[in-house]
């Protein structure tokens, strides 16, 4: 391998080439590498294989890691910040995609990588031979013997923030009910703190707990001690809730403005109660909207219907009519 004479392949795995055992798969085309640890950037199509596109090398398709390094530097330039991936693929799939791009550009391609690892389920790997495994639409309809009931997507995102990215997660109906009732809590919380009023002086050191979530994230992005922190934010509303302690107007806006950050816009959670109220809101709407074209139809004011139906339509609602009337889809 050629470009190990002046470059490091394995750097990112830690794995030294000069130990890597050669051959340890029967693979296509091995005996036309001229190097047992090369991999191919382009591969001939058979004429049954569906992928194939015209080059100076034949009919063919790109090797598996040229896929990935063709779309991030189409997209995202020679160079960007996060790279993400399973734990499996960091050999050898991301050290091929990091050497691909410095023979080409020279450069290193990212500057951070982050390898997600395993999910399990009930303790036992996920397999679908086994039959123990779950799908996300089951999480969110409750269609699976696994689980007790359905759970919303904030949910299903709040208890995978609860373990840290690079630590296996264990999911279970009992574990998810709980992160649930976590979830809720912190929802309580938000809403009681909006109507807390300001005092004089302040009895808490909002900058100690704010450093603290700063620290947390910075820490290699460690949503659990984050979720703690937060969690540490709830007793402080509930503290000043009751009036056990206090807090001055710059620092209860600070507060507040802080827990509403760490939670909506870095957890990336929704206040699924609020969602709710706000959909409910814009079903009406559209229905009043459906009324008004069916109102124009009828005085064959086909201009003013099909427009409210195109206005829809730009925004991503999708009218329908049947026989039983007009319905949409969001």
């Amino acid at each position: 391998m050629k470009f190990n004479e002046t470059n490091h392949y394995g750097k990112l795995s830690g794995r030294n080439i000069d130990d890597m055992l050669a051959n340890t798969r029967d693979l296509d085309g091995q005996s036309d590498k001229r190097n047992s640890q090369d991999f191919a950037l382009w591969k001939k199509a058979e004429p049954q294989h569906i992928m194939r596109w015209p080059s100076p090398w034949g009919d063919g398709f790109p090797g598996w890691h040229l896929e990935c390094t063709a779309m991030s530097t189409k997209y995202l330039g020679n160079q960007f910040d996060i790279h993400g991936g399973g734990m499996d693929l960091k050999f050898p799939h991301h050290e091929c995609e990091i050497a691909q791009n410095e023979a080409c550009t020279g450069k290193t391609p990212v500057n951070y990588w982050m390898h997600a690892n395993m999910l399990t389920l009930n303790g036992k790997k996920m397999a679908k031979s086994t039959g123990n495994n779950i799908l996300p639409r089951e999480i969110l309809t409750g269609e699976s013997p696994f689980l007790s009931k359905a759970f919303s997507p904030s949910v299903a995102r709040f208890f995978m923030l609860q373990a840290h990215y690079r630590s296996v997660l264990d999911f279970s109906d009992d574990a998810i009910v709980a992160a649930e009732k976590g979830y809720n809590r912190l929802m309580e919380a938000i809403g009681i703190l909006g109507e807390i009023q300001p005092k004089t002086s302040s009895s808490i050191d909002i900058n100690s707990w704010m450093n603290a979530c700063y620290e947390a994230m910075n820490d290699d992005f460690n949503s659990p001690i984050l979720i703690a922190q937060l969690f540490e934010g709830v007793r402080f509303v509930n503290l000043l809730n009751d009036g056990s302690t206090t807090l001055n107007a710059a620092d209860l806006e600070t507060f507040s403005k802080l827990m509403n950050a760490f939670v909506f816009d870095v957890l990336g959670l929704v206040n699924e109660k609020e969602s709710g109220n706000n959909t409910q809101k814009l079903e009406g709407v559209i229905h009043m909207l459906i009324g008004m074209r069916n109102e124009a139809r009828a005085n064959k004011n086909f201009a003013l219907s099909d427009q409210i139906r195109d206005q829809l339509i730009a925004l991503g609602i999708q009218l329908k009519d049947g026989k039983d009337g007009t319905t949409f889809t969001l």
